[in-house]
């Protein structure tokens, strides 16, 4: 069997180092806000080419405490893809706030900037840009209509760690970024993980007292803050893995290019890549073909393990069913349609030559 994604072999090679930081941090005794954290933010920081970076406990908070920190809340419109994962819609309503929901480029899967600017209202504070599957939101077309408003820019960058949009890496791309570390990410930690970046001191500033309770001294809080702080273990582990990750998304890249040379299935739609190939650093490998279950049971018969990144958009899910009668039609499309083939660092040449001479057969 091919898996889809073989965590376990991923961080073998980290194995060593790893229990070398944990008894590091067990004999030093400081498990929260320590060194490892403050030199992780520090190295994290330096790779996206970013003034800060502020570790949190995922993904998820790291959005709702950028938002919170520009008091983005009730009443407020925070403008954003139909077509992602849940958490990016969360983030928004747990503030408070009210996502507007914008059609993708049916290409490359991430907002059109093209719908963008006729969702815009007197109401709208913020466009949350997120770079799905790995791919760099079309970064100048969506600064330049914030500018135009007076928007900030929020990256949701918990795909495309080390992605490139021109010169400058995802998280230096807009006012402020959240990344999310979760063990399957380019980036993963051995848990739940995450970090904001900036290069606005005043934000940086609040976001390290809303991560600690809303407090810079202890017993002083001055915000009413979040308990979302990146442990010192998971940040000792990410700084272990930060030194390849750029070499892990070489990797993803050669078998991208292999998938996307070869497979030659008039029955598949293979994904595009809309920039320069440092755009993207393929996080997941998303195919789409009008049949997906057919599809997908062939290539388990055919040992190869698939998963659907994600079978249910955000304003057709129980959570939201006050959308539920709201239509999208691209984003339903993509919903319907989207496969994910295996695709990882230590994924062997001839397990990708494999995958594609299987879906080459299908018919």
């Amino acid at each position: 069997m091919i898996p889809f994604l073989d965590l376990k072999t991923i961080n073998e090679k980290y194995q060593n180092e790893v229990k070398e930081a944990v008894e590091r941090l067990v004999t030093r005794g400081w498990y929260i806000l320590g060194e490892e954290l403050k030199s992780f933010e520090e190295e994290f920081a330096r790779y996206c080419g970013v003034k800060h970076c502020i570790g949190v406990a995922n993904g998820l908070d790291a959005l709702q405490i950028i938002l919170n920190a520009y008091e983005i809340g009730h009443g407020d419109e925070v403008i954003v893809p139909a077509n992602t994962y849940i958490a990016s819609i969360l983030a928004i309503t747990q503030n408070g706030a009210i996502p507007v929901l914008v059609e993708p480029n049916i290409e490359s899967y991430n907002i059109d900037p093209n719908e963008i600017e006729k969702k815009i209202t007197n109401k709208t504070k913020a466009i949350l840009a997120v770079h799905l599957y790995g791919q760099c939101a079309d970064m100048d077309s969506i600064n330049k209509i914030a500018d135009d408003y007076g928007l900030k820019v929020i990256e949701d960058a918990a795909q495309a760690h080390g992605a490139f949009w021109k010169n400058n890496r995802v998280g230096n791309l807009g006012d402020a970024a959240g990344f999310s570390f979760y063990p399957g990410k380019n980036l993963g930690a051995l848990g739940d993980a995450g970090a904001i970046t900036t290069n606005d001191d005043n934000l940086a500033e609040k976001i390290r007292a809303l991560r600690n309770y809303g407090s810079h001294v202890k017993y002083e809080n001055i915000y009413k803050g979040f308990n979302s702080r990146l442990d010192e273990i998971q940040a000792a582990i990410l700084r272990i893995k930060l030194k390849k990750l750029d070499d892990d998304n070489k990797k993803r890249r050669e078998i991208s290019k292999l998938y996307r040379n070869y497979i030659s299935n008039k029955l598949i739609s293979l994904p595009m890549v809309l920039k320069e190939e440092s755009s993207h650093v393929w996080h997941l490998f998303v195919i789409r073909t009008k049949d997906r279950s057919r599809l997908q049971k062939y290539l388990m018969e055919c040992g190869i393990e698939t998963l659907i990144h994600y079978p249910i958009p955000p304003h057709k899910q129980m959570a939201y069913k006050e959308w539920n009668n709201k239509s999208f039609p691209l984003t339903e499309e993509i919903h319907d349609e989207v496969l994910s083939l295996p695709i990882s660092p230590v994924m062997q040449e001839t397990e990708v030559l494999k995958v594609i001479n299987v879906i080459n057969k299908y018919s």
